[in-house]
């Protein structure tokens, strides 16, 4: 935020205090058209009810000001106000590093002696894949599910399809790296009867029944513009995270239309870095947990 910015909420925020002073003052006094306290003031609905002058209890009115004090203290000590950082210099970052410091007192040791076995030992300690599913909760399950079976775009972590290879070691630099997939949009350079044979080919390479002669004009394209990712036999490359076509596991559908979707429009896959999340003792547990998913 600018300085100039950080002037203008300040000034906004101390005049609306002020103000909130101000009405209390000015609601509390009494007016020279005002009836008497204890009188009726005039104003009378249903026939009969009439609303009585009478003031508030001076301990509730009391209330108001403490509020209003209270406002002016937290503005002192807590960054409430522009770029003033307050007094205490608090941050929610920093009280968050504070408490994790401090939870990583009492668990550091625990998963610091997770991280000292391979993964086979820890795939079969079952504290360890307990503690392991709780990371997964935690931390995963937002975009993959609670049962890690995955959703559209997001892969399902129990099958043995893996786009950038299913070893616990590439798991766990994908947890802590990220992944980034992308798809180039194809159908620039197609017409609508070369997108149909295309997606024909796609299709067929995982067995499915489709229309043989769009299926022999597809591979001429797929050989054309697909190869370089996908393989010759539409195998993929886990190096390039290009998935296998030919398993009928598909990432974000495999209905017709949802293949030519990701052919024409190609497609931005993103799995987030964890390493600011996650320690590196806390990402080997839980790549040894989703390592055993899939086994």
């Amino acid at each position: 935020m600018s300085n100039a910015w950080s002037i203008y909420v300040i000034v906004i925020t101390l005049v609306n205090i002020l103000g909130c002073f101000w009405l209390i003052r000015w609601t509390s006094k009494k007016r020279k058209d005002e009836a008497s306290q204890g009188n009726v003031t005039g104003h009378t609905w249903d026939g009969n009810l009439q609303e009585y002058n009478n003031p508030l209890p001076r301990w509730w009115l009391w209330l108001f000001y403490l509020t209003i004090v209270f406002a002016l203290i937290y503005m002192v000590l807590y960054p409430t106000a522009g770029n003033y950082a307050g007094i205490f210099g608090w941050t929610q970052t920093g009280q968050y590093k504070a408490e994790m410091d401090e939870a990583d007192k009492s668990y550091g040791v625990i998963f610091k002696a997770y991280a000292a076995k391979s993964f086979t030992d820890l795939t079969n300690d079952a504290q360890a894949m307990d503690s392991g599913h709780r990371l997964f909760l935690n931390n995963c399950a937002t975009c993959h599910g609670s049962d890690a079976g995955g959703l559209a775009g997001y892969p399902n972590l129990t099958d043995k399809a893996w786009l950038y290879g299913g070893a616990p070691e590439t798991i766990k630099t994908s947890i802590l790296d990220g992944r980034n997939g992308v798809m180039p949009p194809m159908g620039a350079g197609m017409n609508a009867q070369e997108l149909e044979s295309i997606t024909a080919y796609v299709m067929s390479l995982s067995g499915r029944e489709v229309d043989s002669a769009k299926v022999a004009q597809g591979k001429t394209q797929f050989d054309a513009m697909c190869v370089a990712c996908h393989g010759t036999d539409g195998k993929g490359n886990q190096a390039l995270g290009a998935p296998d076509l030919t398993d009928n596991i598909w990432l974000y559908g495999g209905t017709p239309a949802v293949i030519k979707e990701s052919i024409q429009k190609g497609r931005n896959g993103k799995m987030p870095a964890h390493r600011d999340i996650l320690s590196d003792e806390k990402a080997h547990l839980l790549a040894a947990y989703i390592y055993s998913l899939s086994q």
